[in-house]
């Protein structure tokens, strides 16, 4: 598999999914800003990739810190944090993941330890959330490959793969557990504009891994459905509420409200980490609004006449009603979500 994501002693390097499929690369990223500055521009998405980033963007800033005793490193270390909490607001594992760096930080300047013990174990914990969150990827495909045919076609939205995790995939890493199981799949990507994270970063992830792949237009789902050509859906998840309505990228809802009126399953697959069970449904879910470019150029290339206004919401809403099933790394929750998300948080 590609690695998204890794830490190096002279920072931290990430492939830059903004250039592939074209053009394969590994920048490395030398402070927290850089990273910020890295998520927020795209060069790493992905909800669980986003929270690895920025704990490791903390633990770099804190590495790297001119202070010379706790109190300056104190006030340093919540502008590094905030610094990269503001980068983007609809991922929950950010945040999740920058408060796990902070509860952290603060029991050991509690208990009085120098600045290097303190970035050395801010350090391990990063890496210990990387490590942890592939190894709940794949407990993630052990559990979704169950629900999926032993054969058929299973369309995805966006990239919720590799890519957008430390690694193996959430709504892919179901695709990978199923064909490594033997399961004869074929992966219908929803190009997923207007940033086309199907088209180009689905399509290349499962090429390279020999998976069976073909890219279709967003548009296309529906006329697909209705001839029978496609068994299940699973999407992956940037943030899920309490009662399991589900934000992911723009136009997962208009695929699952077509998949409940052709009766085929709709899976989301997510670490645990995305669930916010503070909140109680998806009207609580803040939705980023990104930078007009994104939709007025491809490739630099103006497609919407000059001055003419658009609409670039990164996410939409799905609710609960249309979600057959929420695979996580604790195991599969179906309805009624409230009942059963918490009682796989107690788990």
């Amino acid at each position: 598999m590609v690695k998204t994501i890794e830490w190096t002693e002279e920072g931290v390097r990430m492939i830059d999914q903004r250039k592939l499929p074209t053009v394969e690369e590994y920048p490395i990223f030398k402070t927290y800003r850089d990273i910020a500055g890295a998520i927020r521009s795209m060069v790493i998405r992905g909800a669980p990739a986003i929270g690895v980033a920025a704990a490791m963007g903390v633990a770099l800033g804190v590495r790297d810190s001119k202070a010379t005793n706790m109190a300056e490193l104190r006030a340093e270390f919540d502008e590094i944090a905030e610094t990269l909490a503001g980068t983007r607001p609809t991922a929950v594992n950010l945040f999740w993941a920058i408060e796990r760096m902070k509860r952290l930080f603060k029991e050991l300047a509690s208990e009085g330890a120098d600045k290097r013990l303190v970035a050395d174990r801010l350090i391990q914990e990063a890496l210990a959330i990387q490590a942890e969150d592939i190894e709940g990827n794949k407990r993630i495909g052990r559990f979704g490959q169950e629900l999926l045919p032993n054969s058929g076609t299973i369309l995805t939205h966006c990239n919720a793969g590799a890519l957008a995790t430390a690694g193996y995939g959430t709504a892919l890493g179901v695709i990978r557990a199923a064909v490594e199981h033997g399961k004869r799949l074929r992966v219908l990507a929803d190009e997923t504009r207007p940033f086309l994270q199907g088209a180009r970063l689905t399509a290349w992830e499962l090429w390279k891994d020999g998976i069976d792949v073909r890219v279709i237009s967003d548009n296309m789902a529906g006329s697909f459905m209705r001839q029978g050509l496609i068994d299940a859906v699973v999407v992956g998840a940037d943030r899920i509420a309490a009662n399991g309505d589900v934000a992911n990228k723009i136009g997962t809802y208009p695929v699952a409200v077509l998949a409940k009126q052709h009766e085929i399953p709709f899976y989301v697959a997510a670490p645990f980490s995305t669930l916010d069970l503070k909140i109680p449904d998806g009207s609580h879910i803040p939705i980023e609004q990104r930078d007009p470019s994104e939709m007025t150029h491809i490739s630099g290339v103006r497609v919407v006449p000059d001055g003419v206004p658009v609409f670039n919401p990164a996410f939409d809403v799905t609710p609960n009603s249309f979600v057959t099933a929420i695979i996580t790394d604790r195991g599969i929750a179906v309805p009624p979500y409230i009942e059963n998300l918490r009682r796989l948080n107690h788990s």
